[in-house]
């Protein structure tokens, strides 16, 4: 029997306009439909809104953010990729 390596659904929330209950209520469905297929789902360029409804939900182990490192100045360097890092930090933990 042959296995099957995990995948992602990569979402980039950076242009969202409205973050709101309703805005959560598509992503844990979009969550949902990728656990069931076997993968998972991962928002990109969460606002700091909707990172904070997802922690006031209690959804930050739910629906994974990806935060990206920069460099002191705020910017990757030129040509250079910015390291993606998915965050993982225990609720009530303080952000940093």
């Amino acid at each position: 029997m042959a296995v099957s390596r995990p995948w992602s659904i990569v979402v980039d929330t950076g242009s969202l306009e409205q973050t709101d209950l309703g805005t959560i209520d598509v992503l844990l469905r979009l969550q949902l439909g990728a656990k069931r297929g076997g993968g998972e789902l991962l928002l990109r360029h969460a606002g700091e809104e909707l990172r904070e409804l997802i922690e006031l939900a209690g959804l930050a182990e739910v629906l994974r953010v990806e935060v990206l490192a920069v460099e002191a100045g705020g910017q990757a360097e030129a040509g250079e990729e910015p390291l993606c890092i998915q965050e993982e930090r225990e609720l009530g933990d303080p952000a940093g």
